[in-house]
């Protein structure tokens, strides 16, 4: 799922860039390899934050759920 959203990510932005040539425009000055290493980039970390956040308990209201449900036997 994640190549294949990376993938239409880099089709969109090579169509918009491949677009503005034509017309003239050379706003996008990326090989297709660039835009893909930096779209799977922003992807990973993405990912990686968003595991860390949902997998630790961050928020106080967290870490006092945490404690509730340890306390009741629940965790």
């Amino acid at each position: 799922m994640k190549q294949a959203i990376t993938r239409l990510v880099v089709l969109v932005v090579l169509l918009i860039n491949q677009t503005l040539v034509t017309i003239g425009f050379d706003a996008l000055p990326f090989t297709e390899d660039q835009v893909y290493e930096g779209v799977s980039s922003a992807a990973t970390v993405i990912v990686a934050l968003l595991s860390w956040w949902k997998d630790n308990d961050v928020t106080k209201k967290a870490n006092r759920n945490k404690r509730y449900l340890e306390e009741k036997g629940m965790k």
